[in-house]
């Protein structure tokens, strides 16, 4: 019996000293904070005004995937009474606009613009970012972000192993400076990169791939990216406005900054706690035009330099 008391003791002494290193764990975990992100501001011009976004559309793109994207970028400067619910597209878009308090700049108004259709891939299936630029220049040359989209049989340079998309601008010209962007659709080669979480990701954590909420894995994957790579255009159009301090080569901006974060609660392999179309299972986390539901990445807010998410 005095055994049989003696072994409970220790059991009783050890489960109470492994339920206070669990205590003392939580709490220094809860102490543990993510290092500040700090977006300086260099300078330089930044859009605004009225901006045309301009679409260029090279290789084979079905209506339904030219209507999800456009229908994006419609969405990004919507009034309220437009008809987005909240949690909205245009909403999370206004992130931006905080960036333009310490410039003199006005936030720029962005519409759609110009469709240009390539469907013979006048330039080849291979392209190099001289030809990017060759397609851009379809668009406006001034007062413009021309949007370079590239079906999902065509090879860019760097696609997939670096980049899903990139921004940045004509050299000047007498005709003015435009803005562009590129981005691919991933669907054939890279949707574990470029199109995650929509796709099962090639390296880290393994987890189940969510319902695309526009019902295509390409063109909803290129919706994150082009997400992504206006807010560093309207933020950081000619590569000296606002971005973390390191490589300007390279910089880490108000979106890239923030790579994988979707919802709260976001760690590598999870996207976050997100919003569940109850009809489809589609999961995202903002409402746009024309009744369109879209995944949108988090961005740095300037007033808490931490990554912000909707909801």
């Amino acid at each position: 019996m005095a055994c049989s008391t003696a072994s409970l003791a220790a059991t009783l002494l050890a489960f109470a000293l492994l339920f206070q290193a669990c205590l003392a764990g939580r709490r220094l975990t809860a102490l543990v904070q993510e290092p500040a992100i700090t977006m300086k501001y260099h300078k330089g011009a930044l859009l605004s005004g009225r901006i045309a976004v301009n679409f260029i559309w090279y290789g084979n793109f079905s209506a339904p995937q030219r209507a999800v994207i456009t229908d994006f970028v419609s969405s990004l400067s919507a009034a309220p009474a437009a008809g987005q619910p909240e949690p909205s597209v245009a909403t999370w878009f206004r992130t931006a606009r905080k960036y333009y308090a310490s410039s003199k700049a006005r936030f720029p108004a962005l519409r759609v613009g110009s469709h240009v259709l390539d469907a013979s891939y006048s330039l080849g299936k291979r392209l190099s970012d001289a030809d990017l630029l060759k397609l851009a220049a379809k668009g406006s040359p001034s007062r413009a972000i021309n949007v370079v989209l590239t079906a999902d049989d065509v090879a860019v340079d760097g696609f997939c192993m670096s980049r899903c998309g990139t921004h940045g601008a004509s050299p000047r010209s007498r005709s003015g400076r435009f803005a562009f962007v590129w981005v691919g659709n991933p669907a054939t080669q890279c949707p574990g990169q470029c199109a995650w979480p929509f796709h099962q990701p090639v390296y880290g954590p393994q987890a189940a791939p969510l319902t695309p909420p526009n019902g295509d894995v390409g063109a909803d994957g290129m919706v994150i990216s082009l997400a992504s790579m206006i807010v560093g255009t309207v933020t950081n159009p000619f590569g000296n406005g606002f971005y973390q301090e390191g490589s300007a080569d390279a910089p880490l901006e108000a979106a890239t900054a923030c790579a994988g974060v979707y919802g709260k609660g976001a760690y590598p392999g999870y996207a976050g706690s997100l919003l569940v179309d109850q009809a489809s299972g589609a999961s995202f986390n903002a409402n746009g035009a024309h009744g369109r539901k879209y995944l949108v990445p988090a961005l740095v807010d300037p007033d808490t330099s931490s990554c912000a998410t909707l909801g």
